[in-house]
């Protein structure tokens, strides 16, 4: 009989990206995908250690999974095995513990693991590791939108963050693996590509005469058949200027990105030790919003650090709103054992960060109603994803600003590239009529449709 593997992963999109690469390894040794609720012969939880909750959350998923089948292999990988082996260790149940690298051993351990009934403790220090390591992802479990791991660590020590301490320094991915996976992932059929990374903005800067413009460029003039590509996260300071002219040579960069902003205060950035000021940012938006008519910003923002004032919080929500950023995920700011954050005086008050989360929440949909008027009546490019739940016969996609587009359609239409009509716009949901479908060999204009 086949053996079977279940997942569970907590996090961010770099954590579902990895998860897909071990499942690989996995399908490569004629494991069986079963769901994480059912009983299988081995359990594999992609850990987050991004806040202290992270952690919390990633103990109980190992518990329920030990509980699920006491005789299964428990396997925990991800950021929190990478900075807490120990304490994962001595969670009754845990077999085996790989941090953010060295995925490729799993099996190996596994195999050890059946003969020894030793528990395995993988995990090496992260700071000395210098190299990318190899994931491919030929495909998804979800059809739509390919993610591709360009890049690996961070190098910025931010006061309020452990991931350097959980994913290493700097590491970015051999472009012509890039570009071979970018052309896997097309000739599979997805027709838009979202790069990430844990830094993705920095890909190039351990490298000698390549950078993140070079890598746009390249995916553009040798993957045939991409239609979009999306930049998952890039900060203020890695938008150079020859991004921005990349950029504006493009015809399949799509109309959205998404720059963090934390703080709207310099004195703010100072303490979290940002590499930019609110004069650079806004210059670069300017900039950007210029080459990119109708670019959607969204952001990350968080509130409540150690030590901001009601009125360097204005400055965050003033900045905001005066730059019609599309929509915010807002993060009342928590404090993380082990980072230097955690150690400043100066706490703010809990019920003044949920109040400054609200407040910033409810610019957030109004900015984004704003947003999404613009494009009212507006015929647009939508790449439906899945069924929508509460109305048969309609799905939901995103246009290439990641507008999210309610339309009535088929199954077959599932990962093509529809033109739609925007009815009727709103929040979170817009809605709109089916156009037509483009066909495959139909290079699209870039925004001027």
């Amino acid at each position: 009989m086949m053996a079977t593997v279940a997942f569970h992963t907590l996090g961010c999109k770099v954590n579902h990206y990895e998860t897909e690469a071990i499942w690989q390894l996995f399908k490569e040794q004629n494991y069986d995908r079963v769901e994480f609720e059912s009983s299988a012969d081995v359990y594999v939880i992609n850990t987050c250690t991004v806040t202290n909750t992270g952690d919390k959350k990633s103990r109980q998923v190992i518990r329920r999974a030990v509980r699920k089948n006491p005789d299964a292999v428990i396997c925990v990988t991800g950021c929190y095995a990478q900075t807490s082996p120990a304490e994962i260790m001595a969670i009754p149940g845990v077999d085996i513990v790989v941090g953010t690298q060295d995925r490729v051993k799993m099996l190996e351990y596994i195999e050890q693991y059946k003969i020894e009934r030793q528990p395995i403790n993988g995990v090496r220090n992260i700071m000395k590791n210098r190299v990318y390591e190899e994931l491919d992802v030929p495909a998804f479990t979800d059809r739509t939108r390919a993610s591709l791991k360009i890049q690996e660590g961070c190098n910025n020590f931010c006061t309020f963050c452990i991931i350097p301490w959980a994913r290493g320094l700097m590491r970015s991915r051999d472009p012509q693996e890039v570009i071979h996976q970018a052309q896997q992932l097309v000739d599979a059929g997805y027709k838009e590509i979202v790069l990430t990374g844990i830094h993705t903005g920095g890909y190039g800067e351990d490298m000698k005469d390549y950078n993140l413009a070079s890598l746009l460029t390249d995916l553009e003039a040798k993957v045939v058949g991409l239609k979009r590509l999306r930049i998952s996260s890039i900060e203020a300071s890695q938008i150079t200027d020859e991004v921005i002219e990349v950029i504006d040579k493009s015809n399949i960069i799509v109309r959205h990105l998404h720059i963090p902003i934390q703080s709207g205060s310099n004195t703010v950035l100072k303490r979290m030790r940002r590499k930019y000021t609110m004069e650079f940012f806004a210059e670069r938006l300017t900039r950007l919003k210029e080459v990119l008519p109708g670019l959607a910003v969204t952001s990350d923002v968080i509130v409540g650090f150690p030590g901001e004032t009601e009125e360097e919080f204005m400055d965050t929500y003033n900045f905001i709103k005066e730059h019609k950023f599309s929509e915010l995920h807002v993060f009342p700011y928590s404090k993380r054992t082990g980072t230097p954050a955690a150690r400043m005086e100066d706490q703010v008050d809990e019920d003044v960060k949920n109040d400054r989360v609200h407040r910033l929440i409810a610019l957030s949909d109004q900015l984004a109603k704003e947003y999404a008027s613009q494009f009212e009546n507006e015929v647009l490019e939508v790449i439906p994803e899945e069924e929508f739940n509460d109305k048969p016969g309609h799905y939901v996609g995103y246009t290439d600003n990641y507008l999210k587009v309610i339309l009535e359609a088929t199954e077959d239409m599932v990962g093509k590239i529809v033109k739609v009509k925007l009815t009727k716009v709103g929040y979170p949901y817009n809605e709109g009529q089916f156009v037509r479908v483009i066909e495959e060999d139909i290079v699209t204009e870039k925004a001027a449709i």
